[in-house]
């Protein structure tokens, strides 16, 4: 979460979004927090299609959080196409979930994901969660 790059979080459900939200604000986040619904707007974003198309509607982000359990297309084909298209293939991406299944662990780092955080049921701990993530990209060096 370099600078001034806005962070793109993909998540479906309205409770988690509040959730992020409320903590961005908690932990006076500078990034703009651009929110897709789900894993076909989110794919539309990244690739500059629909609603998406203008350059200034999709800013690239700095970092995608992203949840596997999305309708349409879910997180894990989601990052299966970020991570074999070329201009999209350095995108750090952190899966934000509640699913803790072995599977969809092995999955995501068989598809080089940079982290895979399942969701902290109460709100402190799902804030520090975000705020961590958030300290972690700050220091991270990535390719330009």
């Amino acid at each position: 979460m370099t600078n001034i790059l806005p962070i793109l979080l993909a998540e479906d459900s309205k409770h988690d979004v509040l959730a992020v939200k409320r903590s961005w604000a908690l932990h006076d986040i500078p990034n703009e927090l651009i929110v897709v619904r789900d894993g076909e707007e989110c794919l539309d974003y990244l690739n500059q299609r629909g609603k998406y198309a203008h350059p200034a509607n999709a800013p690239y982000p700095g970092v995608l959080l992203l949840d596997i359990n999305m309708p349409k297309v879910n997180g894990l084909e989601v990052l299966r196409q970020v991570r074999n298209d070329p201009v999209l293939s350095h995108l750090p991406v952190v899966v934000l979930t509640t699913s803790k299944r072995d599977e969809d662990v092995m999955e995501s780092y068989d598809l080089n994901v940079n982290a895979y955080v399942a969701k902290p049921l109460h709100f402190d701990e799902f804030s520090a969660a975000i705020h961590t993530i958030y300290q972690f990209w700050q220091l991270a060096e990535q390719p330009k």
